[in-house]
């Protein structure tokens, strides 16, 4: 079976057999090492999505070879942590490389192929997007750019596994070759005119050869490609943009409610809860492990009313969405729109597909932020992720909390998040030493997703959410049923009754939030359903959880991408202002509504 490897371990450059997997961002590699490994990678439709390398085994004539999915990137001159780790791979004594180009924009991808052919190590080719390129009206001479070249080119389109098999049996030929003449060079076409930039830049001979291979066919743009033009002008892109952001909220919100309410919560409160309170009822056992399993807060009735009723439509929802943005290209559109404005709070427009990631976790967001060029712009939208960013699980649990009471109220805690993250990328663009490079992100094709990839990634990330975040809920709702049906709230709610009830106005046994929100940032949430709140108490609880301490998982993986002293801060950054805004709020709000 193939295991995955997702972080840089120095033994993976000892290992024999190796093919390495390369080609610029965005030409979809990731699908090419899915389907050859059988390790469903996640591939998506804009720049950075594998910023660290994955690893498989891609059997070839009966032969088992490690395939590597190397980073993907522009060039190999070490700017960013991508391209050092491609370097380090070149350097690593591969077998043979499988290099991805871009049929539809070819120039960039055969610039960065003429650099690794300077490393004398075979290479088959894959024109990936080849279906792309024709619907632009690119006509590319195959054979002539395989004498350019001096290498094997196969037309391919990864999303239909078409031109796989010729891949397969390239890469075996290939590797036959290089066993019976290993001196032999992989590029004798090609060496003499990329021996060195001295002798002709790079570019220059990649548009020498894009001149000689590609003929454009006249041909009207499709209405496709017309809408991704119009997504990249001011208008209508930015009016486009902020509709279908409204809409994408609408169909995860929408749905999501009515998922809860006409099929979760009937089949949790009048099917499951009931069946277990039956088949505990009937059992011997002392009263409080009764209440422990079974109770307001037990385990077989919170595990359901949260995590199943509360939580999980709207995961379902919001990856079916986000994928279907991801995959269309419509994000990196939406960044290119943005940029100005996130230049003015010190981050490009580019760092827009790392936040809104984070919207579904903050994990594969903060690890997404290796795509950046500068450390100051890693450790800021990290940041901005931390403090103002909710993951699903968290919105979900919210507009469940929040939407009975009021939509406004809704509204109230989305504009507190958009003045949280505003201030946050302002002082930590003060605070934070360094520079933000300007933004140089490739625009995508536009594209209808493929039905059979969309859903493969749907169900990947579901299963992802269910082996990741499932175990620490179902502690935060052992712990929950613990302390509530034992007696503990009480003593934990006397402790933290100035905190709880005398400065953030909420009820004392509100104190459960604070604790299961160390666990997961949506279990901060869900004990507040139960409680009979006010608008006030409602707005100030959601405002504390939405800005809270990022939960265990979080915690981690910001120590693994940085350190510990920089999770530490950012823990205590993140909880001290989540206590002082919510007192503030529920003091200054609370004086208002006295005085009318």
């Amino acid at each position: 079976m193939s295991s995955v490897q997702l972080q840089e371990d120095k033994r993976v450059f000892d290992i024999k057999n190796k093919i390495l997997l390369m080609g610029p961002p965005n030409v979809g590699k990731s699908v090419f090492f899915s389907d050859f490994t059988n390790i469903h990678a996640i591939s998506s439709n804009y720049t950075g999505t594998t910023v660290s390398y994955m690893k498989g085994t891609y059997t070839i004539d009966g032969t088992e070879y490690t395939l590597l999915d190397v980073p993907g990137t522009y060039s190999l001159s070490a700017t960013s942590e991508a391209e050092e780790v491609a370097i380090k791979f070149m350097a690593s004594n591969p077998e043979a490389i499988l290099f991805v180009l871009n049929a539809a924009d070819l120039e960039g991808s055969i610039k960065l192929l003429l650099e690794v052919l300077e490393h004398n190590i075979p290479v088959v080719a894959a024109l990936n997007l080849s279906d792309v390129a024709a619907r632009k009206g690119f006509a590319i001479n195959v054979p002539l750019l395989e004498q350019e070249l001096g290498i094997p080119v196969i037309p391919t389109v990864a999303v239909k596994r078409e031109g796989f098999d010729e891949i397969t049996a390239k890469l075996g030929e290939v590797l036959a070759a290089k066993q019976e003449t290993p001196a032999a060079s992989p590029c004798a076409a090609c060496s003499e005119c990329c021996k060195g930039r001295a002798a002709l830049d790079y570019w220059e001979r990649a548009r020498e050869i894009v001149g000689r291979v590609v003929k454009n066919i006249e041909k009207n743009p499709s209405k496709l490609d017309q809408f991704g033009d119009m997504l990249l002008t001011p208008w209508p892109g930015i009016a486009l943009a902020l509709l279908i952001t409204l809409l994408s909220l609408g169909a995860v919100v929408g749905a999501g409610k009515a998922l809860r309410s006409v099929l979760l919560l009937p089949l949790v409160n009048q099917g499951i809860v009931p069946l277990f309170e039956k088949l505990f009822s009937s059992m011997a056992m002392p009263v409080m492990l009764r209440n422990v399993l079974i109770g307001q807060y037990g385990i077989f009735r919170i595990s359901f009313e949260w995590i199943l009723a509360l939580v999980m439509p709207y995961v379902l929802l919001f990856q079916l969405v986000f994928s279907f943005l991801e995959d269309s290209g419509i994000l990196p559109r939406m960044a290119v729109l943005f940029d100005n404005m996130m230049r003015k709070l010190g981050v490009q427009g580019g760092s827009l597909i790392n936040i809104m990631l984070g919207y579904g976790c903050a994990v594969p967001a903060i690890i997404g932020t290796r795509a950046a060029t500068t450390k100051k712009e890693r450790l800021m939208v990290t940041s901005i992720i931390c403090f103002a960013v909710p993951c699903i699980s968290q919105t979900g649990a919210l507009i469940s909390l929040l939407s009975e009471f009021s939509y406004w109220l809704l509204l109230a805690v989305f504009i507190t998040g958009c003045f949280v993250f505003v201030m946050t990328a302002i002082i930590s663009n003060k605070v934070i030493k360094g520079s933000v490079d300007p933004l140089i992100i490739e625009i995508p094709n536009l594209l209808i997703p493929e039905r059979r990839t969309y859903f493969k990634k749907f169900f990947v990330r579901v299963k992802q959410f269910m082996v990741e975040a499932e175990g620490p809920m179902m502690i935060a709702v052992v712990i929950a049923a613990i302390i509530a049906e034992t007696g503990l709230l009480q003593g934990i709610s006397g402790l933290l009754e100035p905190l709880v009830a005398g400065w953030l106005g909420l009820p004392p046994e509100a104190a459960i939030s604070l604790i299961l929100g160390i666990i997961r940032r949506e279990m901060s949430v869900a004990p507040l359903l139960a409680m009979d709140l006010t608008g006030l108490q409602m707005y100030v609880g959601a405002v504390v959880s939405l800005v809270y301490l990022p939960c265990m998982s979080v915690f981690a993986i910001l120590a693994k991408e940085f350190n510990a002293k920089v999770a530490l801060a950012i823990t205590l950054a993140t909880t001290a202002t989540a206590l002082l805004l919510g007192g503030l709020l529920n003091h200054t709000i609370g004086f208002f509504l006295r005085l009318v």
